[in-house]
């Protein structure tokens, strides 16, 4: 239905809606650009300042995967005023600003319209270099993938939802969606990086499809080697699967090649949408291990979970 919309006819815009990246980005000089991106959803955790910073740190992340620096952003608000009372809206709102304010970027106004349910998150402006700017399209055969959060967190939020999630395991997956990928993006300066994205909705091997395909490269995912968060198997053992999840498990049946000794649960989680996910990033098998230190010292992980291959654009093989 979309491909049916215009394609952008405009030297200025580097990448659009006619290419699979993680913002749009409008050039202003040869120096710099403007990064445009937005995202927003309804509650995954029951605590409303803690649901609108979860909201804030998924917003800035697709600026972050660009290795951009966000600079301004604007509240997105749908809220039932007539079935829930302001000071719950008052939470959400302060919950953004504040993660925002760890972010230095200032929430300079907003939109706010009614809705049958709670949704929020932001419309986040940045700035990059085009020369230094990251995108999908740009991996190669033999990079690295490196990515720097464990997987999980649609599991234990749909678990939650089932009042069968342990408190400890919830704690673990909010600190790690409360987790800014600033640091981590920072850790690419300077680095033979080709692409970068950050693991969100499309789960880990939709991303990886998308960055291979937008690469003209294929992929290849060390399952063993990818981290998962305390709960996040047992949870897809229980059946705790959303509707996202199993849309994404059916996409990755035309994508993806699993080998046998990849369990169906295990299956769940690398296709399980994620909420402020990390970024994952093809770097240069040179420059890995310079990466890996950077991001360990600023308390970001580190897994080397896969490679970049040649074959098929968006063919991936998870053994």
């Amino acid at each position: 239905m979309l491909r049916g919309l215009p394609l952008i006819d405009n030297p200025h815009v580097l990448t659009g809606t006619d290419i699979a990246d993680d913002a749009g980005v409008y050039r202003l000089t040869d120096d710099l650009a403007l990064v445009h991106t937005i995202d927003f959803f309804t509650p995954v955790v029951d605590d409303p300042y803690t649901y609108g910073a979860i909201a804030a740190a998924n917003a800035l992340s697709d600026a972050y995967a660009m290795g951009a620096t966000p600079i301004s952003a604007l509240n997105v608000v749908l809220y039932p005023t007539k079935t829930l009372p302001m000071e719950i809206l008052e939470r959400i709102l302060r919950g953004g600003a504040d993660k925002a304010r760890q972010a230095q970027t200032p929430i300079i106004g907003g939109h706010t319209v009614e809705n049958p349910e709670p949704v929020y998150g932001l419309a986040v402006t940045a700035t990059v270099d085009p020369k230094q700017m990251r995108t999908t399209s740009g991996g190669r055969p033999d990079d690295v993938l490196v990515l720097t959060k464990p997987l999980g967190t649609g599991v234990i939020a749909t678990a939650l939802k089932a009042a069968a999630a342990l408190e400890s395991d919830v704690e673990g997956s909010i600190r790690s969606m409360l987790r800014l990928n600033r640091s981590a993006a920072g850790a690419m300066t300077g680095l033979n990086i080709s692409a970068a994205t950050d693991i969100t909705g499309f789960g880990l091997t939709g991303h990886v499809v998308e960055l291979a395909r937008a690469s003209g490269v294929g992929a290849e995912i060390n399952s063993g080697a990818v981290p998962l968060l305390a709960g996040a198997l047992r949870y897809a053992e229980q059946g705790h699967i959303s509707a996202g999840g199993i849309a994404n498990a059916e996409h990755a049946d035309a994508n993806v090649r699993w080998d046998g000794s990849v369990s169906m649960p295990l299956r769940r989680v690398l296709t399980d949408p994620q909420t402020s996910g990390g970024l994952l990033i093809a770097v240069s098998p040179a420059d890995v291990d310079t990466l890996a230190g950077r991001l360990e010292a600023e308390g970001d992980m580190a897994a080397i979970v896969g490679r970049l291959c040649r074959g098929t654009a968006g063919a991936v093989h998870v053994a």
